[in-house]
């Protein structure tokens, strides 16, 4: 098992574990949209209005999205400016511009 110290280094492309900064906060986010969707399986299940199903999955979106954007910055601010620091910048814009690619859609 590696210790923290080891789990923070983010070389590019062997992927090892990145302990964030804010797990706790992460965490909570990602229980609260568990919980949304569950009320969504809910508010099917009792044929609930579309269009309060969909406002509810809108809602989703927009949290996970939300979700992605503080994960990308602390990616950014830790794993690619570590990269560019030590000389592998190159590795590690690539393959952030590929996740701002896949987002953008």
């Amino acid at each position: 098992m590696k210790s923290r110290a080891e789990a923070k280094k983010c070389e590019h492309h062997s992927h090892h574990a990145v302990v964030q900064p804010n797990k706790s906060a992460l965490l909570k986010r990602l229980n609260r949209i568990e919980g949304q969707a569950r009320g969504i399986a809910k508010m099917v299940e009792e044929d609930r209005y579309c269009v309060d199903v969909l406002t509810q999955i809108s809602a989703i979106q927009s949290a996970l999205d939300a979700l992605a954007m503080q994960l990308l910055a602390s990616h950014t601010n830790g794993c690619v400016r570590s990269a560019i620091q030590s000389g592998d910048g190159e590795a590690a814009v690539d393959e952030l511009m590929n996740l701002v690619k896949r987002f953008g859609r």
